[in-house]
């Protein structure tokens, strides 16, 4: 469309890395020199505790973080693979959602409870779209990603499946779990 100050291609950038992020850099990168953006939604997901394993402690009326003792969270990919099946989704949802650009980065190897673990980032002339192609690209990396989580505890650990709530948040987008 001539005059809406769109790149001639949306901007995009996926990264699979072990190194932790910047949100307020990856935002600015996302936004620069398009002038077109009127909306930009953005979801950052930390690793958290799960089976009950208490990781904040009253003190005082306040909370406070115990220090972890090894990573509470692995998680392991296929490179190349990974990025690509990820690249596929954000065009995708650029398609979908009209949007003029999307960062995802997706931590692997071993986290710690607090870590963050992913972002999800997108730009939009509107509101609306940058809201919706933000939560669909979470809903399909929470079940479609090749990722393989392995929860750790000072019970033991397991490797974790994707939970049916997040199948059900991903099928309202007209997507079937595991195709």
């Amino acid at each position: 469309m001539a005059g809406d100050n769109r790149p001639a291609v949306p901007h995009r950038h996926v990264a699979v890395q072990e190194a932790d992020f910047d949100l307020g850099a990856e935002v600015a990168a996302l936004r620069e020199g398009d002038t077109g953006i009127g909306a930009v939604a953005s979801f950052v997901g930390t690793v958290r505790e799960w089976r009950g394993v208490p990781h904040v402690l009253a003190d005082h009326g306040k909370a406070r973080t115990e220090a972890p003792t090894g990573p509470s969270l692995v998680l392991e990919h296929y490179p190349g693979m990974t990025e690509r099946t990820i690249e596929a989704m954000v065009d995708e949802a650029i398609r979908r959602f009209e949007l003029r650009g999307a960062r995802v980065i997706h931590r692997v190897g071993p986290l710690a409870l607090g870590d963050q673990i992913v972002l999800v980032c997108v730009s939009a002339p509107h509101r609306r779209a940058a809201f919706e192609g933000c939560e669909f690209l979470m809903d399909w990396l929470k079940t479609q990603a090749p990722f393989w989580k392995k929860e750790v505890s000072a019970q033991g650990s397991e490797w974790v499946d994707a939970r049916e709530q997040d199948d059900a948040a991903l099928a309202r987008w007209g997507e079937v779990p595991g195709t």
